[in-house]
């Protein structure tokens, strides 16, 4: 596509959790260090929240990738289950070989077994969970029963869930209170303000092997920060549409105007009170000519 026109290697703007792309802005760092020093300090239970598109899988896997040689991870990304299957998950992430049909007292004995075999080697066992606003009642319930197991010193197993504010309106049921009081350590992760947008659009495109100089204007990262309300999965979307507009006219610059046009293709998006038909008939073109299915993913 357009990567040759504006001398990039790759497509600076994938919605796929990359961590090579993750910004460090102030807000994003600051929730990393409350990861890292929560976990470091052996804490049962911790908590991320943030909207749709506000990067939480992108924080997980940041963090995962951070932590040190003595830590063990299990990573659920879906944990839509009942308590059982969770378990067997946690179990199937934590290597531990299971009979076909074996019952919960044994599945939580052979889970508390490979713990603290992992305790005895020096490691530390930590279960992430994205997406944890949709787990059933009886799933959280299931998870405070796993933090029960530890020995004298410590939890054997830690927990991080990363969820959208969904979350907390569940944790606030009084049939889960137990486990809502040992949450420790919480983080939000809110929108990119403006300044930090124009940074993670820099952070960005240098990543992806631009060197040249600005290839946003002012005016259309002002648009762009309008019409994606900061949410950096909208700002990949925009400026992935807004850089095909341009190449598709021969620019070397993306424009207000190209913005507009992006933002006026996407449902999520904050619409300006324009059409723009020019554009999106420019942009059907491009479309078409590359034969990139990427625009449909609203």
């Amino acid at each position: 596509m357009y990567q040759a026109h504006f001398g990039l290697r790759e497509q600076p703007f994938g919605i796929t959790p990359d961590t090579s792309y993750f910004f460090a802005c102030a807000s994003y760092q600051e929730a990393l260090n409350t990861l890292l020093v929560a976990t470091r300090n052996g804490e049962g239970f911790i908590k991320i929240t943030g909207e749709v598109g506000t990067g939480k899988t992108l924080m997980c896997r940041k963090f995962m990738a951070t932590l040190g040689t003595d830590f063990v991870t299990a990573y659920i990304p879906n944990p839509m289950l009942e308590p059982r299957t969770l378990m067997l998950a946690l179990a199937d992430e934590l290597e531990i070989p299971q009979e076909k049909d074996v019952d919960q007292h044994q599945l939580l004995k052979a889970i508390n077994l490979r713990l603290l075999a992992l305790a005895r080697e020096g490691k530390r066992a930590i279960l992430c969970l994205d997406e944890a606003q949709a787990m059933p009642l009886d799933t959280l319930e299931a998870l405070r029963l796993l933090t029960n197991l530890e020995t004298e010193k410590r939890k054997l197993l830690q927990i991080v869930m990363f969820g959208q504010p969904e979350l907390d309106r569940k944790l606030d049921v009084e049939s889960i209170r137990q486990l809502r009081q040992r949450i420790t350590f919480q983080y939000h992760l809110g929108p990119l303000g403006t300044e930090e947008l124009e940074y993670y659009v820099s952070h960005r495109l240098a990543v992806a092997g631009y060197s040249g100089g600005r290839l946003f204007d002012r005016g259309a990262l002002k648009w762009l920060h309008r019409c994606s309300k900061g949410v950096p999965r909208l700002v990949n979307v925009l400026c992935h549409k807004a850089l095909m507009l341009a190449y598709g006219e021969g620019k070397q610059r993306v424009c207000a105007r190209h913005v507009r046009a992006a933002a006026s293709d996407t449902g999520a998006a904050r619409r300006p009170a324009f059409a723009w038909p020019w554009a999106l008939a420019s942009l059907s073109v491009v479309v078409a000519a590359t034969g990139t299915g990427w625009f449909f993913l609203k």
